[in-house]
């Protein structure tokens, strides 16, 4: 075994990604010679300039989605096949009642859970089962004719029986599923719903736990105003309750979840449907919010096919998660049978929440939530000899993280806090919100850290060692020094000593982080690259990237330091050559660190592997996902994925357009928003960067590698010329104050127009069309 040495946190020494300057055109520059000289022409009289922004109208808006949206000619049978909806609490899938001459309508909610920690996140504090409502036509069904409609987040269409026709319309709004149907013919409307079994749904997998009881059976009641409602009581304390009226044409429901109270879940559920009145009442509400929320950022790229998927995933992951909310489990509101019917911390969690950051959409992180709420829970978590100082959470929890951590030593499975308060870490490096990092992320980060700190120990190379623990789901242990661990460890304390400095905090703590950042063992590699850990080679297929964190998504180890791009490239290639276990998320993961290196064509080849009919664990027909059971993660990290091919801004650097698939020859990009808080909007046509523009949230230091060539010039937007540095590669250095906004581009000024791109490769829409 060889050791890889660990650099030194410095800037980037060189850089590949986009289009560098160089020779004639660097020389051209003006500003090289003295910091903040602008690159525009001096004596020039100023030209103020705005972007001329195509989707400001709900036409505009309605027209372009209408394009992205799924439709069904055929009715769907299982529920990756069927529409879906989502309020982040409350959700619904739709498809054919299994057997049966009815379209099932599932009621599943992110609250509903069971209390009973002792019989552990599997079963004891697992989501729970509501139940499902069923539409039962007179006549039989002979075909349907949906549009799940993104813009206004709502189900609408026909179904066809023998009898007549049933008109539809369905959404979720303010925890209340509301459905309108309309019967002509000899049709009519007829509605039942199904209370499921109060049983963890790991049923299908295998046996409850030695002395687990079953929940107590529901009861129901009809309230005075005709509300029917099914109350279900836990064992653990605590109810579910659902209520559902019909009125006319219109049927509302609403589920409440309370713990320890028995009563509460009742009253939230008549609460809601009161507020709700009617379907066209709540339908107001909910597509003014799903309009306001689409026009915070726009994309556009010409293949139709990923384009709609990349707009469903922003549906999905609305409909899933909101800040405030639950934090989305495996399957996100939609529980289906499943062994995983918890929140999973040593990959899915992390990965379902990267999209929202590009996607200018903080509101919806339910994670940063949690962790935040949490933080009592995760001290719990720890063994009780280490609580005094440490964090941690396991493999699987509920949504209040509560699932005990094994000890280094043991080989447990240790930094999975720590990698998740990466992802929250990232909401504050987006959105520069001090209050993030000062209550959430410095407190249980130093904690999470304390837990590791515990354990590391010198070793008679004068190094710091950690004592056996897991990388996620790798068969083999390795006898220390785990790779996952060492790359966030290092993670770890490099962000606490930024922090500190950022919240001014003198903490004591300090000098045992520079000590571990000095003295820390380098990664274990090998000739085939990154290593699991201490003598344990990557020797066979594995789903997971655990082993590679320090380069995806941590970026310790980047394609910006050429000494490890050698490194780098073994290390990816190994992971896939060895074949067998991969699942869709190998692939995505794939693609983000291709799309790293600058490589689109390569990143969009990997990226595809996850659409492929012919691969095991691919996309389904609605873009979900399942593999023993329904994971919502890896559709969210492959717009990730994409994300990380339009624009990157890890290492203080905004890359726009770094790695673009050639056959992509235009590309919009309007309000991406990066790590610094920036708005990032840019233009590719036939193949090359048009403009840049970057507006600043927060005031901070903007690097900027623009992937121009030839005279460029950089304005602020009342025309006046923006102070700069050329730092050389092709990356800029602009002083932008807070709230205002640069504009980028070489040769003339460019038409400034945001606008959708035509498609130039054309596929058929999402759904069962």
């Amino acid at each position: 075994m060889t050791s890889q040495p660990e650099r030194s946190a410095q800037p980037p020494r060189r850089a590949v990604l986009g289009t560098a300057l160089g020779g004639a055109a660097a020389a051209a520059l003006p500003g090289t010679a003295h910091a903040g000289e602008p690159l525009s022409s001096q004596g020039a009289a100023p030209r103020p300039w705005k972007l001329r922004d195509t989707m400001t109208t709900d036409g505009a808006w309605a027209g372009f989605l209408r394009a992205q949206d799924l439709l069904w000619t055929r009715l769907p049978t299982l529920w990756h096949e069927g529409p879906f909806l989502g309020d982040g609490q409350l959700g619904s899938m739709i498809y054919q009642e299994p057997g049966a001459n009815r379209i099932r309508f599932t009621v599943q909610h992110g609250r509903v859970q069971d209390h009973r920690p002792e019989f552990g996140s599997g079963w004891g504090t697992c989501r729970l089962p509501v139940g499902h409502l069923t539409l039962e036509p007179a006549g039989t069904i002979t075909a349907v004719d949906w549009r799940l409609s993104l813009w206004n987040a709502e189900l609408t269409g026909t179904v066809t029986t023998t009898a007549g026709t049933l008109t539809l319309a369905a959404l979720i709004h303010d925890e209340v599923l509301a459905v309108r149907v309309t019967a002509a013919g000899g049709e009519r409307a007829a509605w039942t719903f199904h209370p499921e079994e109060a049983v963890s749904p790991r049923k299908i997998s295998e046996a409850p736990p030695s002395g687990y009881t079953a929940n107590p059976p529901w009861t129901t009641r009809t309230t005075s105003d005709g509300t029917e409602q099914v109350l279900q009581p836990l064992t653990g304390g605590g109810r579910t309750a659902t209520a559902h009226r019909s009125t006319g044409h219109d049927l509302l429901l609403s589920v409440g979840h309370s713990h320890p109270s028995d009563t509460a879940a009742e009253a939230d559920s008549l609460r809601n449907l009161r507020r709700a009145k009617s379907y066209s009442a709540l339908r107001q509400r909910h597509t003014s919010w799903w309009h306001a929320f689409y026009r915070k950022s726009f994309v556009s790229f010409p293949d139709q096919r990923l384009q709609s998927f990349h707009w469903i995933q922003l549906y999905k992951v609305a409909s899933a998660s909101r800040s405030g909310g639950p934090v989305m489990a495996t399957s996100g509101p939609w529980l289906e049978p499943t062994p995983w019917p918890a929140v999973w911390w040593n990959l899915n969690v992390q990965l379902e929440y990267w999209l929202i950051h590009g996607f200018n959409h903080p509101e919806l992180d339910s994670l940063a939530t949690t962790l935040r709420q949490s933080q009592e829970q995760l001290i719990a978590n720890v063994p009780a000899a280490y609580r005094a100082d440490s964090s941690g959470i396991g493999r699987s929890s509920d949504m209040f993280a509560n699932r005990g951590v094994g000890s280094p030593g043991s080989g447990a499975e240790t930094g999975d806090l720590t990698w998740a308060l990466h992802n929250v870490w990232l909401s504050y490096r987006h959105s520069m919100d001090k209050s993030l990092l000062r209550d959430t992320i410095y407190p249980v980060l130093r904690r999470a850290i304390n837990y590791y700190l515990h354990f590391l120990a010198p070793g008679s190379d004068g190094k710091l060692h950690l004592p056996s623990t897991l990388s996620p789901e790798y068969p083999v242990v390795p006898p220390q020094d785990t790779n996952y661990d060492l790359a966030l460890i290092r993670w770890g304390c490099r962000t606490l000593i930024d922090s500190a400095e950022l919240l001014g905090i003198d903490d004591e703590s300090k000098p045992r982080w520079q000590e571990v950042l000095a003295k820390l063992t380098p990664y274990p590699v090998d000739g085939n690259g990154f290593m699991i850990g201490a003598d344990t080679p990557y020797a066979q297929s594995h789903r997971h990237y655990s082993h590679l964190l320090m380069v995806y998504p941590l970026y310790l180890v980047n394609w910006d330091q050429p000494e490890n791009r050698d490194l780098i490239t073994r290390s990816v290639v190994h992971w896939h050559e060895l074949t067998g276990a991969h699942r869709g998320y190998s692939y995505t993961g794939a693609a983000s660190m291709y799309a790293m290196t600058g490589d689109g064509d390569t990143a969009i080849t990997y990226l595809r592997k996850f659409f492929d009919p012919t691969t095991r664990y691919r996309c389904r027909a609605n873009t979900h996902y399942t593999e023993a059971g329904p994971v919502i993660e890896t559709p969210l990290s492959a717009s990730q994925s994409l994300h990380d091919m339009f624009c990157q801004s890890w290492g203080g650097v905004i890359r726009v357009f770094p790695a673009v698939p050639t056959a992509w020859a235009d590309l919009t990009l309007h309000d991406f928003r990066t790590q610094g808080a920036f708005l990032v909007s840019a233009v590719r046509k036939a193949g090359a960067t048009r403009f840049i523009r970057v507006k600043s949230l927060a005031g901070e230091p903007l690097k900027l590698r623009h992937g121009l060539t030839g005279h460029l010039t950089a304005v602020l937007e009342d025309g006046t010329a923006a102070r700069t540095r050329d730092l050389g590669d092709g990356t800029l250095a602009i002083d932008l104050p807070r709230g205002r906004e640069v504009l980028v581009h070489s040769g003339s000024r460019p038409d400034l127009s945001i606008a959708p791109v035509a498609v130039s490769e054309p596929g058929p829409a999402w759904g069962l069309p």
